[in-house]
């Protein structure tokens, strides 16, 4: 049965610009889709190339799968409307006893979407506690102008660009947002978000999905791609991403490089530097 969010969940979305925990599937089901993680990492040497943990529901049948799924498409359907493109799907993975972190930014930022509708559903394949670095929120921040930035380029910050707010943030305001496996989380792409290093012995691996309505454009970009995963789309602003007929099948991996290479070039528009971390 698919998550229905309340009207409360929903005033909290759209003033606060987050909701969590959403439950989603219960713990044995996440940890089959881990365990199918794991297993293409095993298969791989141990773990995935950068690009292949981006737009990965175009590697792996299990998360075009998940995208898909109702569980997960009901509450974003109650935020976004019936109209749905997943532009994205990451892999977030924070090995045991890892300084990896991410910096405080907004997302708006770098993805050049044109739509402030966008939401981010982040769902927990490992327990995401705050010891094990789960996000946190800055609430409200999805309201008015986007932050400044800058960017960085520390090692340990799992963002392409080290990307950082250099002013606006009051860390004793910031919203932990723990997950069991299993529960998601919500929060609109405008809104800031970080989360610290995991200091737990099992690794932290969360996957991100990217929703938006299907009339977002692209702005930064004459080429994209993004799933269509409810609804129609009569904008025709985005390339359809193939569903893979099985994980890493050859058309799907083809398709995967184009879509990877101009991602790749949209989240690194006017950076000095490509850190090669998508």
């Amino acid at each position: 049965m698919a998550a229905i969010l309340t009207p409360k969940q929903i005033e909290q979305y759209n003033t606060e610009g987050y909701v969590t925990p959403i439950p989603i599937m219960d713990a044995a089901e996440a940890q089959v889709l881990r365990a199918n993680l794991e297993a293409a990492e095993a298969a791989r040497g141990g773990k995935l190339e950068p690009s292949q943990r981006s737009k990965a529901h175009l590697l792996f049948k299990w998360l075009d799968d998940l995208i898909r799924d109702a569980r997960i498409l009901g509450p974003i359907e109650q935020l976004i409307g019936p109209n749905i493109l997943c532009w994205n799907t990451l892999f977030w993975i924070k090995e045991a006893q890892s300084p990896s972190f991410v910096s405080w930014h907004q997302d708006t930022k770098y993805w050049g979407l044109s739509s402030d509708k966008v939401i981010t559903a982040w769902l927990a394949l490992s327990p995401a506690s705050l010891d094990a670095g789960c996000m946190r929120v800055m609430p409200r921040t999805h309201i008015g102008d986007v932050l400044p930035h800058d960017d960085q380029y520390h090692k340990d910050n799992l963002l392409t660009r080290g990307q950082q707010i250099t002013e606006g943030i009051d860390d004793d305001r910031a919203i932990a947002m723990p997950l069991q496996v299993g529960e998601m989380s919500v929060h609109n792409y405008r809104l800031a978000h970080a989360s610290g290093p995991n200091n737990t012995d099992d690794r932290r691996i969360g996957v991100s999905m990217h929703f938006m309505p299907t009339e977002t454009g692209q702005i930064v970009s004459d080429w994209d791609s993004a799933a269509l995963v409810r609804g129609e789309d009569t904008h025709g602003n985005f390339i359809h991403t193939p569903i893979p007929s099985g994980d890493f099948d050859a058309a799907a991996i083809a398709f995967h490089a184009k879509a990877s290479q101009a991602l790749n070039k949209i989240v690194y528009a006017g950076a000095e530097e490509n850190t090669a971390k998508l």
